[in-house]
């Protein structure tokens, strides 16, 4: 009886294992072997290292990752505050900002197409007003873009996150707060940040995993070989999985899993440094 709970998850363990854990340790295995076999060391790291297209797709998805974490995470929170002092009134608000959730990623590429295009909707309203057209897919605005659609997509998911925390924090203790002189700043500073610091980081690395899957919209939009700004990580393995090129997808495979596992181990510090209760 004691071992009822092992007995229960050892399907999922032995799924992950079969198919997450060992491929991954063969993945491990292979970054230190030439494509056709044998092996040859750290030459397959260094090689990935000094591949001018990984490092420029390494700093994108890096400057895209500091750019849009803390943007979706301040600006949710933000909005789960007012919907939460909003009550049932704001069950409205919250469809309309989960609605980007259920649009496939072909459709949010034809929205972009629509509005971002050189002949596109917001071309056609700046010639209205006589200012010259930008061709945004084609500059360094193409950044921004994509910081936008991931912000418009993944907010409503992370509010949702945000209120089911909000709702877990016990209304007694803001009651004892407001009767000991507290106001909304330092209830919000004292008791709302600490109690929704385990949720934080939750938060913080789902959203970071998803952060990666704009990966689908770019790729749509503009294909293998994107504007400069907008070329990530994802950009360099497919391009190199149709070259066949396994030594350096595994290389890179495992330094993109090491950066993972260090983001992930710095934001649990980061939110754990932070107020508690």
């Amino acid at each position: 009886m004691r071992n009822k709970g092992l007995w229960f998850v050892l399907p999922h363990f032995l799924g992950v294992l079969i198919f997450a854990l060992l491929p991954f340790l063969d993945v491990v295995r292979r970054s230190f072997c030439k494509a056709a076999g044998g092996f040859c060391g750290l030459e397959n790291y260094i090689a990935v290292w000094k591949n001018e297209a990984f490092r420029l797709a390494a700093g994108n998805t890096l400057r895209f990752t500091l750019v849009c974490l803390p943007a979706l995470l301040l600006l949710s929170l933000a909005l789960s505050l007012l919907l939460y002092g909003i009550g049932r009134g704001g069950t409205l608000f919250k469809n309309v900002f989960l609605m980007p959730m259920a649009i496939p990623a072909a459709c949010v590429a034809l929205i972009w197409r629509l509005l971002f295009d050189a002949g596109g909707i917001i071309n056609g309203v700046l010639a209205a007003f006589s200012c010259p057209a930008v061709d945004w897919m084609h500059t360094d605005s193409a950044f921004w873009v994509l910081v936008c659609s991931y912000l418009w997509k993944n907010t409503g998911y992370v509010i949702v996150l945000w209120l089911a925390a909000m709702a877990g924090i016990p209304q007694s203790v803001y009651e004892a707060a407001r009767l000991d002189g507290a106001g909304r700043a330092a209830c919000f500073r004292y008791i709302t940040l600490p109690c929704l610091a385990p949720a934080a980081y939750t938060i913080a690395v789902l959203s970071f995993l998803n952060s990666f899957k704009v990966f689908r919209e770019a790729y749509l939009v503009a294909g293998n070989y994107p504007q400069r700004s907008i070329y990530l990580l994802q950009h360099v393995f497919n391009n190199w999985f149709l070259d066949l090129s396994v030594d350096k997808m595994a290389a890179g495979a495992v330094m993109l899993a090491l950066f993972v596992c260090a983001a992930v181990w710095a934001l649990g510090r980061a939110i754990s440094s932070g107020p508690r209760i």
